[in-house]
């Protein structure tokens, strides 16, 4: 077995997490092992003690289960977002595809299914929390295709000068999609760029995202026109339907 490094990364210094799990073993597991990688970790075991400890603590990431007693993980993602801008990874039993689509519309970040290993979910957080300061400048700052505007400085998108609500990982998408228009963009590289991990063949987190972002912007899923599907491709951005 190839020997693990003790030495947690520079960038996981002084981050702090809390982490909403209600089996008190998988949350003594993970939380001593992000610990002792320099991640402050608060623990929270009750749905109905979560909201108030994340909006107090305000850390810079949520590790939340989706299946809680009391308030539901959703329910939670919900309350918290007028009062909290970090980052949100839901960490659950569930496979349930729709449940994976829910959360990623409601905000969410990431979804890992248990069980996971705890390096596993460390390298999850590590490229969840530097994904941007990783990710190349933009050539521009603002783009246009006929009522789709995009301000990347501002993570923001209006459509028919209507502002469109998208969390910041579905702009990144978005904005990723568009400043490569009419260019086929594999499953392979969005993963890579967007969430700084090689895709596995298997992970559905960018196809979901797509459900959702061609919700958003009244892309018809059932016959998208705007973000079409190239099988066996990936996604391309059709500039000239907007």
């Amino acid at each position: 077995m190839p020997k693990i490094s003790q030495q947690p990364p520079e960038e996981m210094n002084n981050i702090t997490a809390v982490l909403v799990e209600d089996d008190e073993k998988i949350s003594e597991l993970l939380s001593c092992y992000l610990e002792r990688q320099n991640i402050r970790v608060t623990c929270v075991n009750d749905g109905a003690d979560a909201v108030a400890t994340i909006i107090d603590k305000q850390p810079d990431i949520v590790i939340l289960d989706l299946m809680l007693p009391n308030v539901d993980g959703f329910t939670i993602c919900r309350q918290i977002q007028p009062q909290y801008s970090g980052k949100l990874l839901f960490l659950t039993a569930s496979e349930d595809d729709m449940d994976q689509v829910a959360a990623l519309e409601m905000g969410a970040d990431d979804f890992v299914v248990k069980p996971v290993q705890p390096r596993v979910l460390l390298a999850r957080l590590r490229m969840l929390l530097r994904r941007h300061a990783d990710s190349p400048k933009p050539i521009s700052k603002e783009l246009t295709f006929g009522e789709l505007y995009l301000d990347n400085q501002r993570k923001q998108c209006r459509l028919a000068k209507l502002d469109a609500k998208l969390t910041s990982s579905e702009f990144d998408l978005l904005w990723l999609l568009a400043t490569h228009a009419d260019e086929v963009l594999s499953r392979d590289f969005l993963v890579k760029t967007i969430r700084g991990i090689e895709y596995d063949g298997i992970d559905r987190t960018i196809d979901n995202k797509i459900v959702v972002l061609r919700k958003k912007l009244g892309d018809n899923p059932a016959l998208p026109r705007k973000i079409i599907t190239v099988r066996a491709k990936g996604y391309l951005f059709v500039p000239d339907r907007w």
